[in-house]
């Protein structure tokens, strides 16, 4: 074979492995994931939705506030935003243990909760004040008041509300290392029809 016989050779197998790595000749799993399918709830709400961590506050008048713009559209909301009046109860959403008392610029008082499987993380932000003698390392169980609604961090002068968020964790992440995940869909859940 002549020398640019060869060259044209090297060509179409280069454009043929080329090919064969960015196709599928049916070997691989075709299953596919929805982007908008919610995840699975974490384990110990398996039998139903978390609890509603506001005192009082009906599930359908939650509304979805995952991804609204915010820091002047600088970055999306990753929780779900749940008004009430000024130092209103908040309630554990589910049972675990505290792991972590925080004030921080945006969160204000700040509370995270670990899910028993250690598997999540519920995040608890803006509030006026933590619930009389609560500490890290402290169980809680589902339903158990933790603080009360405020304003405190970024939320704004008179904006009361609760911002509930939830962390997927992987073993020996710590309490602010998790990947954020919706909660509306758990919170609304018996709203939607579940």
């Amino acid at each position: 074979m002549t020398r640019l016989g060869w060259i044209i050779l090297a060509v179409v197998l280069l454009f043929a492995a080329a090919f064969v790595s960015m196709t599928s000749f049916g070997t691989a799993d075709r299953r596919m994931t929805r982007v908008d399918t919610p995840p699975p709830p974490p384990a110990e709400t398996t039998a139903g939705p978390l609890v509603v961590p506001v005192a009082g506050v009906r599930r359908e008048t939650i509304v979805d506030s995952w991804g609204d713009p915010r820091g002047g559209g600088t970055r999306g909301h990753h929780g779900t935003d749940i008004p009430a009046a000024q130092g209103t109860p908040v309630i554990a959403a589910a049972s675990g243990t505290v792991e972590k008392l925080f004030r921080s610029v945006r969160g204000g008082t700040t509370a995270y909760v670990r899910s028993t499987d250690r598997r999540w993380i519920y995040y608890y932000a803006h509030l006026a004040a933590y619930a009389p003698g609560l500490r890290e390392g402290q169980p809680v169980r589902a339903g158990q008041q933790i603080g009360n609604v405020g304003d405190t961090g970024d939320a704004g002068q008179g904006n009361y509300h609760l911002h509930f968020g939830m962390q997927r964790m992987r073993p020996g992440e710590r309490w602010y290392q998790g990947e954020d995940v919706d909660p509306y869909p758990m919170l609304a859940a018996r709203a939607r029809g579940r």
